[in-house]
């Protein structure tokens, strides 16, 4: 390995000049300048404003941008503080009133890409708000050694930052996954998994890789630790957490291979808008300044960093706001469907229209219940409750799979037989015209709300959606464990055994 060690001084000074939102050329124009180092098909992308790959996802996250500035949502997704107007997931709740606001922004911002855009930035901004507001957890971090860090300070600061500068962020949680029945202290080099290599006055020296970075076309990325980290000590090199800037001398995003291959919005209704990139990340003795770091070496403020802050639990609520604006899209392209062919008056379609009215009133109801039971936290946030939102990541990845199957269902043969715009524009456009009309829709109508369900559930981009949906919170099985570990059902097994117990005069 190259050791960057010198080029520290490439990563600037954090500043908090900026004065809130920005527009959607605004972010092109930082992205362009400053671009992160991506690696797609074997090449560097010199310019994701431009290159093929990620122009388009480039362009759907300006858009989101600019609707800070759209009279029609402005005051849906931001706020005024101080003179100043930011994004509303940069807001800290004090009241259950504040939480109905960003639960609404969160759904404002989801409808605009319906529910599939999954790392949308108020994900990670409610995440770092959090984690701000909450910086004393991380002063009970103190390292042995020559430089004493203020990692409470740290947090505080780059929560200012990235909401006074309106950055976007990715993150990347996990280890590479070479060998899971092992530590990252021994697979067969220390430095697969992200690892401590050394301090110096600067900083803190990185190397090794971390998955899974979605939404790499962003300003910085966060290295929070990951929710489980496998060491049997109690410091390890590889508990940290961190924020360095996507363009940082020796920090590599491997892409996987591109879903957007080119083709129409109405061809690829998703595909060709918001295919945000996975990437792993690759950390070549980077460098990371010391203002910049939060936490090193302890394992176990490491492994409790999410629920020591809530940040978990205001993620989650981003996320249950998510996944309600994706079910009510499914539902609206379901029964756009039946609509449109005119299969309404049988009960078999009746029945699968109201599994995803189910679906979509079980995570309403929960969001309902999260805000409804919402108490300030230690740090004076208002917090939503925990038992509706476990309920809710815990429902939702079982039973996601079931959504693309009902649109293959309702629309059955349709969702293959579709002639593309070229082909509509053809030789043979009036014949298509013709025979691929419904009983509701022109053959024009009625291609592009197929197209769109092919997209949801058969594409590639669908199949990638249904993968990260299983996975979105974690491996299904540890979080049902999670969840049993954490679930207080204490009061319910007292009111069995007092049951049981009762003398009321029955024989």
């Amino acid at each position: 390995m190259t050791t960057h060690v010198t080029q520290g001084s490439a990563i600037l000074p954090m500043h908090s000049e900026g004065r809130g939102v920005i527009t959607g050329q605004q972010f092109l124009d930082r992205l362009r300048k400053s671009p992160p180092n991506l690696f797609i098909d074997g090449q560097q992308v010199q310019d994701p404003t431009t290159h093929p790959a990620t122009k388009n996802m480039a362009a759907s996250l300006a858009g989101l941008y600019d609707m800070q500035f759209d009279p029609a949502t402005r005051d849906q997704v931001t706020y005024e503080e101080g003179g100043n107007r930011y994004g509303m997931a940069f807001m800290v709740p004090r009241t259950k009133e504040d939480l109905r606001r960003i639960g609404e922004s969160h759904r404002v911002r989801a409808n605009y890409g319906l529910g599939f855009l999954g790392r949308a930035p108020d994900y990670m901004n409610t995440n770092l708000m959090a984690a701000g507001m909450g910086a004393e957890y991380f002063a009970q971090c103190q390292p042995e050694g020559d430089h004493k860090v203020d990692f409470a300070g740290n947090m505080r600061r780059y929560y200012e930052f990235v909401r006074d500068n309106d950055l976007c962020l990715t993150h990347a949680l996990t280890n590479p996954q070479v060998n899971r029945a092992k530590m990252a202290s021994e697979m067969p080099d220390p430095y697969i998994a992200l690892g401590i290599v050394e301090e110096n006055d600067q900083g803190v020296v990185l190397r090794g890789a971390r998955m899974m970075a979605t939404l790499p076309i962003a300003d910085e990325l966060l290295v929070f630790p990951s929710t489980v980290l496998k060491e049997n000590a109690d410091k390890s090199r590889y508990a940290m957490g961190f924020a360095v800037p996507c363009n940082a001398p020796g920090l590599s995003f491997q892409c996987r291979e591109p879903i957007d291959v080119g083709r129409s919005t109405e061809d690829h209704p998703l595909a060709s808008r918001f295919d945000e990139q996975d990437a792993f990340v690759i950390f070549d003795d980077v460098l990371i300044p010391w203002e910049r770091v939060f936490l090193l070496y302890d394992v176990n403020l490491a492994n409790k960093a999410y629920a020591g802050t809530d940040a978990v639990l205001h993620m989650a609520y981003q996320v249950v706001n998510l996944k309600i604006a994706k079910t009510e899209a499914f539902l609206g392209t379901a029964q756009s469907i039946v609509n449109a062919i005119g299969s309404g008056g049988f009960q078999h379609v009746q029945s699968k229209i109201a599994e995803i009215i189910i679906m979509l009133e079980i995570m309403k109801a929960l969001e309902v219940a999260a805000v409804d039971g919402a108490t300030l936290n230690r740090y004076g946030v208002m917090t939503p409750a925990r038992g509706p939102l476990d309920a809710a990541r815990n429902y939702y990845p079982g039973v996601y799979a079931r959504l693309p199957e009902l649109l293959q269902y309702l629309g059955a043969s349709g969702i293959i037989m579709m002639p593309s715009k070229a082909d509509r524009e053809g030789p043979l456009g009036p014949q298509i015209d013709k025979f691929l009309q419904a009983g509701n829709a022109t053959a024009e109508e009625r291609l592009k709300l197929f197209r769109l369900a092919w997209d949801m559930s058969m594409s590639s981009f669908g199949g990638r959606q249904s993968l990260y949906e299983k996975f979105f919170f974690g491996d299904p099985v540890r979080m049902h464990s999670a969840l049993y570990e954490v679930y207080d059902s204490s009061e319910y097994v007292g009111r069995i055994k007092a049951f049981l117990n009762r003398k009321d005069g029955t024989q």
